[in-house]
């Protein structure tokens, strides 16, 4: 069950291709994945009831200047999320910056549409915001399945196999 949510979407970027309904619906998807994963598998429940996001789709200098600026790296990234916890009422904070340009470059580095590739990444910011993360191999292999199951319940294409392998 996708658990409640509340959602902010900001274009600093031109993206006609992505309206806010389509990624309103990446995130349901994305939160009740995650949400149902953990009651399911018996991981740690997300450290709270509901979930408040504002996702952001930036250029590459706004881009560059977060990576910069946050994790010291000189290039704009793909996506960045800031967790913040829980509030007392149980809300979850966060928020989520994707680079309109990376997102279009890598896609079709991919030969993925840039919907697919920005579905992918912007479930992959949510499961960061839940407290996911991938820098340990368990770790990675958990998150990366998840993110592949709740993009093929949408009928979007694993995002991790190999493009060369495809028909």
């Amino acid at each position: 069950m996708c658990p409640e949510f509340s959602l902010s979407v900001q274009y600093a970027a031109e993206l006609p291709e992505i309206p806010r309904w389509r990624v309103r619906r990446w995130v349901a998807h994305a939160l009740e994945g995650a949400f149902d994963a953990r009651a399911r598998t018996g991981l740690p429940q997300a450290p709270g009831r509901a979930v408040a996001l504002t996702l952001r789709w930036v250029d590459e200098a706004e881009g560059h200047e977060l990576n910069q600026s946050y994790r010291d790296r000189d290039y704009a990234t793909n996506v960045l999320t800031f967790e913040y916890g829980a509030d007392p009422e149980g809300w979850i904070h966060s928020d989520i910056v994707l680079c309109v340009p990376v997102l279009r470059r890598e896609a079709a580095e991919q030969h993925k549409t840039l919907r697919q590739h920005a579905a992918h990444l912007v479930t992959h910011g949510i499961l960061h915001a839940l407290g996911y993360d991938h820098i340990k191999a368990d770790e990675a292999a958990v998150m990366e399945a998840l993110e592949t199951d709740i993009l093929a319940k949408q009928r979007i294409p694993d995002p991790y196999q190999n493009p060369s392998s495809r028909n």
